[in-house]
């Protein structure tokens, strides 16, 4: 991890050299990498299967591929211990990348070659093995980006370039392929961003890595603790993974081999299921692991002949899979853990509860046809996500990285306020682009007031929204550790997918009930928590810093 701050030298020297490193270069592609199957998956697909006459109850499987996003923490110990035969010897994270890059691309190819109408069952299982892989894919980005950091190439930085290529990914698959597929067909559109990932594979062999852990790390890590401990709490832990594990399963099973009017509702299994996989996978495991580093620090066993072979055996390489990760970040953290999950739970939550009901908002609510909002939020919006996560690159340099995120935090919950004034009649927003010339601005590419007030408050939350995902995605990076990266960062990064998927329910009923303005209220006063508990953990780094000033930031 680096340090909050490096840019003592010189804010446009450090970008400079940060934006021509190869590690920028690599973390582009990369994000590119992850942001291209997402929404090819998740997003354009569902177009390709109306275009080719597949019913909506039949589509309403494909969402089932989107929980191998969702828990796609359940399997990360085997990408972080687990060498490849034949290829671990590409490095911890190139080993994985190039095969499951390959992986992903042959099946978009082959999937390009298949009728969807005609072969749906080869269709939706090699789209189910295409999603699993990405969201393995993931979890190596993920911790590659932990692990390669340096001076230069900043974690921060390389946060904001990996959001960067992600957005551009989803402008490239979402946007883009609409438009060529309207002029060369799905098909082909498939063929050539199965290509593409194929290219992303080459840049993932040159990417610098990082070593496997030398023989004999494992000995410190499981000193003080008898084999019989480490027993139990392995059973404990293993047990409750394994339930969580069995029940995603069975569910993915039961939904795709059932007739349409049989299958479970994702949503209610999310709802229902998800808040107890959390405990079972997340919280459980971390009072475990908090407890057995306690009583390792405290030397409890001492006196009962905890030694540890010199060679880890499969009990050693399943504890420090699966309960190390947490005990590390709960032993780093301390009693300040309470703090840092808080934020994970909330820093997000004013726009993640919300999205699903954006689409309806603009088209049912205020009117607006289908074509200016795909201009609004596809077109124009994604570009403003991407001026705002470049923002946010220049201002980890500037500022730092825990004045970003606060602000970050701040700016995300009042941008809520702009679509409580879109919701009210817009009289604010208007007031403002009159003034600032924004209105002026759009009237001279053809756009009226009432499209002008959309596109302002887009600009607005959208620009907040960049930046505060460059941010939330620095600050998970930073309490991340290098030697744990891939385990911590997917467990941290799901209880902020879980919650936000969690509250859209009371959201929706709340809409239903008071209509959207009072909505936005809430969701901007909700963002007020993630500003305090930003400002409680920037004072708890700043504190920590002038005790100890090597701490990381």
């Amino acid at each position: 991890m680096t340090s909050e701050n490096p840019a003592k030298q010189g804010t446009l020297k450090l970008l400079a050299a940060a934006f021509t490193s190869r590690k920028t270069g690599v973390m582009l592609v990369l994000g590119m990498a992850a942001g291209l199957p997402n929404v090819l998956l998740l997003g354009s697909l569902y177009a390709w299967l109306g275009e080719a006459g597949v019913n909506l109850e039949t589509m309403g499987v494909f969402s089932l591929i989107g929980l191998a996003y969702a828990f796609k923490f359940l399997w990360s110990p085997v990408v972080d211990r687990v060498r490849l035969p034949g290829l671990w010897r590409l490095g911890r994270r190139r080993s994985w990348l190039v095969p499951i890059q390959a992986l992903v691309g042959l099946v978009l190819i082959v999937l390009s070659r298949l009728d969807p109408q005609a072969a749906l069952g080869w269709f939706s299982l090699l789209a189910g093995m295409a999603a699993f892989a990405a969201a393995t894919q993931d979890i190596a980005i993920d911790a590659w980006r932990v692990e390669v950091a340096d001076e230069v190439a900043t974690l921060d930085v390389l946060s904001a370039i990996y959001q960067l290529g992600f957005r551009l990914a989803t402008l490239m698959g979402g946007a883009l392929a609409l438009v060529l597929a309207a002029r060369i067909g799905w098909p082909a559109v498939y063929f050539a961003m199965g290509c593409f990932m194929l290219v992303a594979m080459v840049a993932s062999w040159l990417a610098p890595d990082t070593p496997f852990e030398a023989r004999g790390d494992h000995e410190q890590a499981l000193a003080g603790l008898p084999p019989r401990v480490r027993a139990i709490a392995l059973g404990l832990v293993g047990a409750l993974w394994s339930w969580a594990l069995f029940t995603v399963i069975a569910f993915m099973v039961a939904s795709l081999g059932a007739a349409p009017a049989d299958r479970p509702s994702s949503t209610d299994f999310i709802k229902v299921q998800g808040p107890l996989i959390v405990i079972a996978t997340v919280i459980l495991p971390t009072i475990i692991a908090a407890v057995i580093g306690h009583w390792q620090r405290s030397g409890k066993f001492a006196g009962e002949g905890s030694t540890v072979a010199a060679r880890p055996n499969p009990l050693d390489h399943a504890y420090r899979a699966l309960i190390e990760p947490l005990g590390e970040l709960v032993g780093r953290l301390g009693w300040a853990a309470i703090l840092v999950f808080g934020i994970i739970l909330t820093y997000r939550l004013t726009d993640s509860v919300w999205g699903p009901f954006a689409l309806p908002f603009y088209l049912q609510e205020l009117k607006y046809s289908n074509d200016e909002v795909a201009f609004a939020s596809k077109f124009f919006g994604v570009g403003m996500t991407m001026a705002g996560i470049a923002l946010g690159a220049v201002s980890f340099t500037v500022i730092g990285r825990m004045a970003t995120l606060v602000f970050a935090a701040v700016i995300s919950a009042a941008s809520n306020l702009l679509y409580a004034d879109l919701a009210l009649g817009g009289v604010w927003i208007d007031r403002f682009g009159h003034a600032s010339g924004f209105y002026w601005l759009a009237a001279e590419f053809g756009s009226d007031e009432r499209l002008s007030r959309l596109l302002l408050a887009i600009t607005g939350e959208n620009l907040a929204g960049g930046f505060a995902g460059a941010a939330f995605t620095a600050y998970l990076s930073s309490i991340t550790s290098r030697s744990h990266a891939a385990v911590q960062f997917s467990l941290l990064a799901s209880l902020t997918f879980l919650v936000g998927s969690l509250g859209r329910a009371a959201i929706g009923a709340q809409i239903d009930a008071n209509g959207y303005a009072p909505v936005f209220f809430l969701t901007a006063g909700l963002g007020l928590i993630a500003v305090v508990l930003t400002a409680l953990e920037w004072a708890r780094q700043a504190r920590a810093a002038r005790i100890s000033p090597e701490t990381p930031g």
